[in-house]
Protein backbone atom coordinates (compact mmCIF):
# COMPACT_ATOMS: atom_id res chain seq x y z
CA UNK A 1 0.00 0.00 0.00
CA UNK A 2 1.38 3.44 -0.87
CA UNK A 3 2.23 5.86 1.91
CA UNK A 4 -0.67 8.04 3.07
CA UNK A 5 -0.09 11.76 2.76
CA UNK A 6 -0.86 13.59 6.02
CA UNK A 7 -2.38 17.06 5.76
CA UNK A 8 -3.31 19.52 8.47
CA UNK A 9 -6.72 21.14 8.15
CA UNK A 10 -6.53 24.95 8.11
CA UNK A 11 -9.31 27.44 8.74
CA UNK A 12 -9.58 30.34 6.31
CA UNK A 13 -8.16 32.57 9.06
CA UNK A 14 -4.98 30.43 8.80
CA UNK A 15 -5.68 28.77 12.14
CA UNK A 16 -4.40 25.17 12.05
CA UNK A 17 -6.22 23.39 14.91
CA UNK A 18 -4.22 20.13 15.20
CA UNK A 19 -0.87 21.81 14.59
CA UNK A 20 -1.64 24.39 17.30
CA UNK A 21 -2.88 21.67 19.68
CA UNK A 22 0.30 19.67 19.10
CA UNK A 23 2.46 22.77 19.71
CA UNK A 24 0.76 23.34 23.06
CA UNK A 25 1.11 19.66 23.93
CA UNK A 26 4.82 19.69 23.06
CA UNK A 27 5.33 22.46 25.63
CA UNK A 28 3.13 20.92 28.33
CA UNK A 29 3.92 17.20 27.96
CA UNK A 30 6.77 16.15 25.70
CA UNK A 31 6.11 12.41 26.09
CA UNK A 32 2.45 12.76 25.11
CA UNK A 33 3.54 14.88 22.14
CA UNK A 34 6.03 12.19 21.08
CA UNK A 35 3.30 9.55 21.27
CA UNK A 36 1.04 11.69 19.08
CA UNK A 37 3.82 12.27 16.54
CA UNK A 38 4.55 8.52 16.42
CA UNK A 39 0.83 7.78 15.88
CA UNK A 40 0.68 10.27 13.00
CA UNK A 41 3.68 8.53 11.44
CA UNK A 42 1.91 5.16 11.77
CA UNK A 43 -1.13 6.67 10.06
CA UNK A 44 1.13 7.77 7.21
CA UNK A 45 2.56 4.26 6.96
CA UNK A 46 -0.71 2.30 7.23
CA UNK A 47 -3.50 4.70 6.16
CA UNK A 48 -6.84 2.91 5.87
CA UNK A 49 -5.30 -0.27 7.26
CA UNK A 50 -4.59 1.25 10.69
CA UNK A 51 -6.84 -0.36 13.32
CA UNK A 52 -7.56 -0.47 17.07
CA UNK A 53 -5.91 0.12 19.51
CA UNK A 54 -4.21 2.97 17.68
CA UNK A 55 -7.08 4.07 15.44
CA UNK A 56 -10.83 3.65 15.32
CA UNK A 57 -13.79 4.67 13.18
CA UNK A 58 -16.20 7.04 14.94
CA UNK A 59 -18.92 7.79 12.37
CA UNK A 60 -19.68 9.35 8.99
CA UNK A 61 -16.08 9.09 7.78
CA UNK A 62 -14.52 10.49 10.96
CA UNK A 63 -11.73 8.46 12.56
CA UNK A 64 -9.63 8.93 15.68
CA UNK A 65 -6.01 8.30 16.54
CA UNK A 66 -6.09 6.92 20.09
CA UNK A 67 -3.25 7.57 22.52
CA UNK A 68 -2.96 7.21 26.24
CA UNK A 69 -0.38 8.40 28.74
CA UNK A 70 -1.14 7.32 32.27
CA UNK A 71 -4.83 8.01 32.78
CA UNK A 72 -5.04 10.74 30.12
CA UNK A 73 -6.58 9.95 26.73
CA UNK A 74 -5.41 11.96 23.72
CA UNK A 75 -7.33 11.89 20.46
CA UNK A 76 -6.65 13.29 17.01
CA UNK A 77 -9.74 13.26 14.79
CA UNK A 78 -9.19 12.90 11.05
CA UNK A 79 -10.86 11.98 7.79
CA UNK A 80 -9.68 10.62 4.49
CA UNK A 81 -9.69 12.61 1.28
CA UNK A 82 -9.50 10.19 -1.59
CA UNK A 83 -7.56 6.98 -1.15
CA UNK A 84 -4.17 8.13 0.14
CA UNK A 85 -4.69 11.42 1.98
CA UNK A 86 -5.58 11.75 5.68
CA UNK A 87 -6.56 15.20 6.96
CA UNK A 88 -5.93 15.88 10.66
CA UNK A 89 -8.83 18.07 11.75
CA UNK A 90 -9.13 18.20 15.55
CA UNK A 91 -7.16 17.31 18.69
CA UNK A 92 -8.51 16.80 22.18
CA UNK A 93 -7.95 15.31 25.61
CA UNK A 94 -10.91 13.29 26.82
CA UNK A 95 -12.20 11.21 29.71
CA UNK A 96 -15.20 9.32 28.29
CA UNK A 97 -16.39 8.85 24.73
CA UNK A 98 -15.39 11.50 22.19
CA UNK A 99 -17.94 14.30 22.66
CA UNK A 100 -20.48 14.62 19.87
CA UNK A 101 -19.58 18.32 19.53
CA UNK A 102 -16.00 17.37 18.60
CA UNK A 103 -17.22 14.90 15.97
CA UNK A 104 -19.61 17.51 14.52
CA UNK A 105 -16.77 20.06 14.44
CA UNK A 106 -14.69 17.57 12.44
CA UNK A 107 -17.59 16.89 10.06
CA UNK A 108 -17.99 20.63 9.41
CA UNK A 109 -14.26 20.92 8.76
CA UNK A 110 -14.45 17.99 6.34
CA UNK A 111 -17.27 19.71 4.45
CA UNK A 112 -15.28 22.95 4.18
CA UNK A 113 -12.17 21.02 3.14
CA UNK A 114 -14.04 19.11 0.44
CA UNK A 115 -15.55 22.36 -0.88
CA UNK A 116 -12.11 23.98 -1.21
CA UNK A 117 -9.15 21.70 -0.38
CA UNK A 118 -6.53 24.29 -1.32
CA UNK A 119 -7.92 26.95 1.04
CA UNK A 120 -8.13 24.47 3.92
CA UNK A 121 -4.75 22.78 3.61
CA UNK A 122 -1.92 24.04 5.79
CA UNK A 123 1.20 24.81 3.82
CA UNK A 124 4.63 25.05 5.44
CA UNK A 125 5.61 27.61 2.79
CA UNK A 126 2.97 30.01 4.12
CA UNK A 127 3.89 29.50 7.79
Amino acid sequence: MPRTEILFYQEKERVVPVRDWLKDLRHSDRLAYAKCAAAIERLAERGHELRRQLADFLKEGVYELRLKKGTVNYRILYFFHGRNVAVLAHGLIKEGPVPEADILRTLRRRERFEDDPEAHTFSMEEA
